[in-house]
């Protein structure tokens, strides 16, 4: 199966970002284009969460441009250039290195197994030795704390404890979305940023961890 759309749109790059291409393209940098990468995003998932094909496709459209363009700019830097078939290789490179149970000779049980091996050949190859490195402190404080107990536990680390939320719920999800929706609410009342508290707890945690190392 060939892929010629994937080719043409390497060339449309080019041609935006040449002399005679487009003003608006050429001027764009790396760092003008992350508001753009950040909003595609958000609007991929809200495409999925509608179930909507046609916006998916469209939203998925979206952010292969942003890769594709960040590789255009990557090309023309003058000490590390890289481009698009550069990026390719290295996450295919990345996928078969870390799917051992399918490349090579690994066995495994369980989706469980497949996370451990890949933590343990990222740690490797990375020459990680610390838990969170690697984890964007920038990100959202919610996905911060969950990134960080996520790899707590892939590290066979110490978690915070959990405490399942107090509802008549079935669903498990309907209940801690009810129970951390009721929370923002009380911190609101108690003009108190959910946000920042959040980030806090999540820092701290993550300092106890190393303290305890």
């Amino acid at each position: 199966m060939s892929y010629p759309n994937l080719i043409r749109l390497v060339e449309v790059m080019d041609r935006l970002r040449s002399k005679d291409g487009c003003p608006w393209d050429a001027e764009q940098t790396h760092e003008s284009l992350l508001k753009y990468q950040l909003e595609e995003s958000y609007e991929y998932i809200e495409a999925v969460e509608k179930g909507d094909r046609a916006d998916m496709r469209e939203e998925l459209g979206d952010l292969l441009l942003q890769i594709y363009f960040h590789s255009r700019i990557a090309q023309e830097h003058p000490e590390d250039p890289f481009n698009i078939d550069d990026v390719a290789k290295g996450v295919a490179d990345k996928l078969i290195s870390r799917h051992p149970h399918v490349f090579g000779e690994v066995k495994v049980n369980s989706s469980k197994e497949v996370h451990a091996n890949w933590e343990r050949i990222k740690n490797e190859e990375k020459g990680r030795t610390q838990f969170d490195e690697g984890v964007p402190l920038a990100q959202p404080a919610l996905a911060l704390a969950a990134k960080l107990i996520l790899r707590a536990e892939k590290n066979g680390l110490n978690k915070p404890e959990a405490t399942a939320p107090t509802s008549s719920a079935l669903d498990k999800e309907v209940a801690l979305g009810d129970a951390l929706l009721a929370l923002i609410s009380w911190a609101i009342e108690a003009e108190l940023d959910p946000e920042s508290a959040l980030r806090k707890a999540a820092l701290r945690y993550r300092d106890s961890i190393k303290e305890a190392r």
